[in-house]
């Protein structure tokens, strides 16, 4: 389990672009999970949209890539200190299924495919109340800063 202090050891982000609250599960080599509470306060909901706000489906996809780069550190036994990043370097197969709105607690499941000369392949999922609200394979990219 992960705080929001150790979080922030694993990922450069912060305020406003730090989109894992909590990390719940951690098995290094295989998966990850966690979550982002989603708060009616939340910067993009002033203009996405006006009286109907919707969490944009990029940043469900940022969040899935963040607790995923999470894992590839873990993983390594590295940190963003060590002069390393993860990052973003793709998604495929994305498909998103529910809207996340104000409230919402977005559970946050990563699970690594594959990881080859620095390039890191994850299965992803974001549930919301036990709901698929977002399904995507993502890759990150190690690099050195």
């Amino acid at each position: 389990m992960m705080d929001i202090n150790e979080i922030q050891t694993f990922l450069p982000h912060r305020y406003p672009f730090l989109f894992v609250d909590r990390v719940t599960d951690v098995e290094s080599g295989v998966l990850i999970k966690g979550y982002k509470n989603v708060s009616y306060n939340e910067y993009f909901f002033e203009g996405h949209f006006p009286g109907m706000p919707i969490m944009p489906g990029v940043l469900v996809i940022e969040a899935l890539a963040q607790i995923s780069g999470i894992l590839g550190f873990v993983t390594t036994n590295k940190k963003p200190s060590d002069d390393l990043v993860h990052y973003f370097a793709g998604s495929n197969k994305v498909r998103f299924k529910r809207p996340v709105v104000p409230g919402d607690q977005i559970i946050l499941e990563s699970r690594l495919i594959a990881a080859k000369h620095n390039i890191w392949k994850f299965d992803c999922r974001a549930l919301v109340d036990n709901e698929v609200a977002c399904v995507a394979e993502i890759m990150t990219a190690e690099r050195e800063r």
